[in-house]
């Protein structure tokens, strides 16, 4: 089998599929810290280097990720395939899959700050990707709610920490980092994740 084909491994804790012979120095993702593409990148680290502290760039958008690995600041990007514009990524010819693989996401909930009243139909901040978990979890008690789109899941819990809005939709880690307290239920996402490095001159 040639480097350049990638294998689904469907185990979640398998590391990369199939890698491009390109060195791990760092690998860039969607921040900032706490999302679940961090947690994936440091999976990719792990799987592609194997020991040492991970190296992981975190940026505003998966896009600015693309810019650093085209411009060789980072050897490596992940990218979670349930983003709507991933597509750009294997469409660009400057880029190459190295490989993908299953993953869990880390736990995903509705947060509050802590101890804050929540009005009985709140704002609530998510990534677009993972909006359908809303309906899913917010609690029955909430008769009406506003979605507000941003850019990760630790974006909206930065918008309820600075009062932006009441509630987020995010991750375990991203409550933790910007001390919020779930008032849901909590639930993984089986995600696919795709690995890029940059293309062979």
């Amino acid at each position: 089998m040639s480097l350049a084909e990638p294998v689904l491994l469907a185990e979640p804790r398998l590391s990369v599929l199939a890698a491009r012979d390109v060195p791990v120095r760092s690998v860039g993702t969607l921040g900032p810290v706490g999302t679940s593409s961090e947690q994936a990148a440091r999976h990719v680290w792990h799987g592609f280097a194997g020991s040492g502290d991970p190296v992981v760039r975190l940026f505003d958008t998966y896009e600015d990720a693309g810019d650093a690995l085209r411009a060789g600041d980072v050897s490596h990007v992940v990218v979670a395939s349930a983003y709507a514009a991933v597509s750009a990524f294997y469409m660009d010819t400057r880029l190459a899959l190295a490989g993908a693989f299953i993953r869990d996401t880390p736990l995903y909930g509705i947060a509050r700050r802590r101890g804050a009243e929540v009005p009985a139909a709140p704002r609530i901040a998510t990534h677009p990707a993972p909006l359908p978990l809303v309906a899913q979890l917010l609690p029955d008690r909430f008769t009406a709610h506003e979605t507000v789109k941003v850019t990760s899941t630790s974006a909206a819990a930065i918008a309820v920490r600075d009062g932006v809005v009441d509630l987020a939709l995010t991750t375990q880690p991203s409550a933790a980092a910007y001390d919020l307290e779930f008032i849901s239920r909590t639930r993984t996402i089986r995600m696919l994740w795709s690995v890029f490095t940059a293309a062979p001159a």
